[in-house]
């Protein structure tokens, strides 16, 4: 079982920036696409950006397409989500979660259990 840890949420006011953290363990990290996800208030948990397991191939939900940037550092079992130009509808708990392939990880089925999650907060 896969556990995840995700971090650096936060209260931000619209057009600024945050950086999210989500480490992983339990797994082979490396060999294992990483993907972030969000959940509004009273809404479903959408995808939002995927990684592959060498970091060089992502793509992105159309809503954050430009101003989000994925990216992993396998030492660390770590994967990242730089959050420029936020805006209000950015607003939600954000997630990390595992899957075995990229092509699948907007639609799992994912590895890990979804942890707590890490509130981002944009304020208009």
């Amino acid at each position: 079982q896969v556990q995840l840890v995700e971090s650096g949420g936060g209260l931000v006011q619209a057009g600024g920036s945050l950086r999210l953290s989500c480490v992983a363990s339990g797994q082979t990290f490396s060999s294992d696409a990483m993907g972030w996800f969000r959940q509004a208030p009273g809404e479903e948990r959408e995808f939002v950006a995927g990684i592959n397991w060498r970091g060089d191939s992502t793509y992105y939900a159309n809503s954050v397409k430009g101003r989000f940037t994925i990216s992993r550092d396998n030492a660390k079992n770590t994967v990242y989500l730089q959050m420029n130009s936020l805006k209000s509808e950015d607003t939600a708990v954000y997630y990390c979660n595992a899957d075995t392939d990229l092509a699948t990880i907007e639609y799992g089925p994912y590895l890990g259990s979804w942890g707590q999650g890490t509130q981002v907060t944009v304020s208009s």
